[in-house]
């Protein structure tokens, strides 16, 4: 790559975009290997080829038909890592519907904020995962479920709301069950389902992904088969990845790092999805890899690291792993070189995107050195342009930090139903402000540096403090919250309420998890409480940057070195 003069960068793709759909994608694979192992099931048992896997998603995109779903209409996915979550992506996909990922850590309130946002039409869940039981949260959301037949469901709450469909065997009143979806798929059903899919465009919306990345409550991403299936491509390129190759994909299938980058990456070249299990587990993940011979794995760094430091990771033949992903959260160096000399992986690579951009803009290459995989993300993916600016928008010199914008085939449709929202992240010009700060240097290679936005990332989850302070600040008690994130050896942030008491009232830590417990997911639950009787304030806003100084102070913890 040439020095750059500037902080423009332009990813110049050896292939050109391709120009289909995500049904059409399966269909093309599934006629090209239709007996490549697709799709490993490892905790409940299943395998399908690409061809069982084409016939499977037919009959479901038929049935869903059958019910009475149109195209473009909303279907919600609500269930931890599963056969079933992908059947109902590529289903979705065939049937013309949007899918929209409802994070299985989400609780009611939370729940009948997404449904009610895009207007679902349906949504599949799993009846329960250890302390979530979801078919009971959507009996507390829909009163009116046991008593209506499947398909019949009129919700005061969700109007839009017809049919909700669960995983598993057993049978729930007011619900169908997945396995019975096929049986609307009748002669009529698969008819339309063939002129559904030709008469689909590639620019069609197919996914909605909750984002907070405007700093304010959750709002829904609008992805294209076109955006997502291109960065499939973009991402499995990087990796190399071919029909040979199994990919494990611990991380969350309602993520764009398990959906797009794991499972639309395999999808695009043909290779093998293998979950090792409903949620991450070292083990789990570890015998799965050694068992499937998996050749490529993906995770965040506190991932990786429970892996290396399991007391069995030794017993475990990994011979098999060349490459993998590392993202959602900065990389240790050491982290990094004991992943690529301990689990084999000398082509793991790094990752940064956003939601809104599908997600990935950057990657490092398999043979990029390890200094740069592990300080920088990488360099631009094809197809993309990034530039970075100055806050009168003028390009800065290399070097020099500033907002993070892309542009390209990547970018989201817009915010659903949320034009305005959608104007303050997409320029006139086709610009995505993706509100992180990042530098490039003169050959390219990007290094975030901050955020505008006050993200903090746990685990790999992007978490808004504005969402937790509006939350918090509903406790009678608390008359005002500031949540900011501290550093945590294995998760990379935590977050820190510092919390102001009302005046003549009493408040303790117990009092704030009960209010917290099963109204937010876990992830956004603060794991330090600091009380305050008053904050440190000018012009009467609290300052945020001296109470995070206070709690590393009080909690007795550093921020890590920076380079």
């Amino acid at each position: 790559m040439a020095r750059l003069a500037r902080s423009y960068v332009h990813g110049i793709g050896t292939r050109p975009l391709v120009g289909e759909t995500i049904g059409e994608c399966l269909e093309r694979i599934a006629a090209t290997c239709p007996e490549r192992p697709a799709m490993v099931d490892c905790q409940h048992g299943g395998r399908w080829t690409w061809s069982a896997l084409n016939q499977q998603a037919d009959e479901i995109a038929a049935g869903l038909i059958g019910m009475g779903l149109e195209p473009g209409e909303r279907i919600a996915a609500w269930s931890q890592n599963r056969a079933e979550w992908t059947l109902t992506q590529f289903a979705a996909a065939k049937a013309g519907l949007i899918l929209v990922n409802i994070n299985p850590a989400a609780r009611t309130e939370e729940l009948r904020r997404y449904l009610q946002l895009v207007g679902a039409r349906a949504l599949v869940l799993q009846a329960a995962f250890k302390t979530s039981d979801y078919l009971a949260m959507a009996r507390e959301l829909l009163p009116d479920l046991p008593g209506s037949k499947p398909g019949d469901l009129r919700s005061g709450t969700l109007p839009d709301l017809r049919w909700v469909i669960r995983l598993g065997s057993e049978r729930t009143p007011g619900m169908l069950g997945f396995d019975e979806i096929t049986g609307f798929a009748d002669a009529d059903a698969h008819r339309r389902l063939r002129e559904t899919m030709a008469a689909t465009p590639f620019d069609a919306p197919a996914n909605i992904q909750f984002s907070n990345a405007t700093g304010g409550k959750a709002a829904g991403a609008t992805l294209t088969h076109h955006n997502l299936l291109n960065n499939g491509f973009t991402v499995g390129d990087t990796l190399r990845l071919g029909e040979a190759d199994r990919v494990c994909i611990p991380v969350p299938l309602f993520h764009c790092f398990g959906m797009v980058m794991g499972n639309l990456a395999c999808l695009a070249h043909g290779s093998t999805m293998v979950y090792p299990g409903e949620v991450f587990d070292p083990q789990e993940t570890l015998e799965a890899i050694a068992a499937e011979q998996c050749t490529a794995v993906y995770g965040v760094p506190a991932m990786f690291k429970a892996m290396l430091e399991h007391e069995r990771f030794a017993a475990f033949d990994l011979g098999s792993l060349r490459t993998g992903i590392m993202a959602g959260a900065p990389c240790p160096e050491e982290t990094m070189r004991q992943v690529m000399t301990d689990m084999h992986m000398e082509e793991v690579v790094i990752a940064y995107g956003m939601t809104e951009t599908s997600p990935v803009s950057f990657m490092s290459d398999v043979d990029d050195l390890v200094e740069r995989r592990v300080s920088t993300v990488g360099t631009v993916r094809a197809h993309t342009e990034v530039k970075i600016i100055d806050s009168a928008g003028r390009v800065v010199p290399p070097g020099t930090s500033g907002e993070l914008c892309t542009r390209g085939y990547n970018v989201m449709r817009g915010y659903w139903n949320d034009p305005e929202l959608t104007a303050q992240v997409i320029d006139t010009a086709g610009w995505m402000h993706t509100g992180d700060l990042a530098l490039l240097d003169e050959a390219g290679y990007c290094r975030i540096v901050g955020g505008i936005k006050d993200m903090v990332i746990r685990g790999g989850e992007n978490i808004y403090p504005a969402e937790i302070e509006e939350f918090l600040a509903g406790h009678a008690a608390i008359a005002e919250a500031v949540v900011v994130g501290v550093p945590d050896e294995r998760m990379g942030e935590e977050l820190c309420a510092c919390i102001r008491v009302e005046p003549g009232r009493t408040l303790d830590e117990a009092a704030v998890r009960a209010h917290c417990r099963d109204a937010i997911a876990h992830y956004k639950v603060p794991r330090y409480l600091r009380f305050y009787q008053r904050f440190p304030r000018s012009t009467g806003r609290a300052l945020k940057y001296m109470l995070r100084q206070e709690s590393l102070q009080a909690l007795n913890l550093q921020d890590p070195p920076r380079d």
